[in-house]
């Protein structure tokens, strides 16, 4: 813009309560995809504050957990679907896998 700064990115307000169980399993997870993440940490630690500071994702609960690098996996039948990571279920995988917001770990 001539004489002038571009506009700010809007900061995006995403509201989770941490999940009452510890873990659920693969057949439960009904917020979408099941999520395999190369670590699921607090929204309160360093490194994902960060980048949810970076993303303009703005999480009230530090009891909320993120998925950072995930992509989705499917289970089929017993046995199927891999993951070497954590796999998750979370309330929002909107971010292009970068990171996925409210995670609750899962037993495949």
């Amino acid at each position: 813009m001539p004489g002038g700064s571009p506009p700010a990115s809007p900061t995006k307000t995403v509201t989770f309560t941490a999940p009452a169980a510890s873990s659920t399993s693969a057949g439960s997870c009904s917020t979408g995809a099941i999520q395999c993440c190369h670590s699921v940490q607090s929204a309160s630690d360093p490194a994902a504050s960060l980048l949810l500071g970076l993303l303009g994702i703005v999480v009230q609960g530090v009891d909320v957990l993120v998925g950072l690098t995930c992509s989705p996996i499917t289970v089929i039948g017993v046995g199927g679907g891999e993951c070497s990571a954590t796999a998750v279920c979370c309330q929002d995988n909107s971010h292009g896998g970068l990171i996925s917001v409210g995670c609750l770990p899962i037993s495949l």
